[in-house]
C-alpha cells in the first residue's frame, strides 16, 4: 500500500472507531493478528484487549470521547500520529469516580499497517496529565 493509503487506514481507525465506538470499523481496520506492544496489564492480548481498553475503559469513562489528529508521518509500512483525545470524565476511570471535568489526553502512536489493517501498535500517552486533570494527582506548583 502507498504511504497515503496507510495514513488513511490510521485516520479512519481514529475517526471511525475511536471517536464513535463503531465495532464494524474496529473489525475492518484492526487485524485479528494485532499486537499492542504497550498493552496495559490486566487486559487481554491482541485485538480484544484493544477493544476493551478503547471502547470499554476509555469510552465508559469519557462517553463523548473524540480524537483530534494533529500530525501524521508515514515511512514504509509504519504511520506515526500525534493526536489529542478530548472528552468529559462522566464514568469511573481506573477506580477514579467521575468528576465531570473536560480533559485532553496527548497521545503519540506508531502503527504498522499491512493489507489495509493495523497489525502492530506502540504509543506514548500523557497519563500523568490525565490524572492531574481529573484531580487524582496534584498538579505541580509554579516555581
Amino acid at each position: 500500500m502507498s504511504l497515503e493509503a496507510n495514513k488513511n487506514v490510521v485516520s479512519r481507525f481514529n475517526m471511525d472507531f475511536i471517536s464513535t465506538g463503531n465495532r464494524a470499523a474496529f473489525e475492518e481496520l484492526l487485524s485479528s493478528e494485532f499486537v499492542d506492544h504497550n498493552a496495559i496489564p490486566g487486559f487481554p492480548p491482541g485485538a480484544e484487549g484493544a477493544w476493551q481498553l478503547l471502547n470499554g475503559m476509555y469510552r465508559s469513562a469519557f462517553p463523548d470521547l473524540v480524537v483530534e489528529i494533529h500530525d501524521q508521518v508515514a515511512e514504509g509500512d509504519q504511520v506515526a500520529t500525534r493526536k489529542t483525545f478530548h472528552g468529559t470524565h462522566k464514568g469511573s476511570l481506573m477506580g477514579i469516580p467521575p468528576t465531570g471535568k473536560r480533559v485532553q489526553i496527548g497521545v503519540i502512536d506508531i502503527v504498522r499497517v499491512a493489507n489495509g489493517q493495523i497489525v502492530e501498535h506502540w504509543n506514548v500517552v500523557d497519563t500523568l496529565g490525565l490524572l492531574q486533570q481529573v484531580g487524582a494527582v496534584p498538579a505541580p506548583q509554579a516555581a
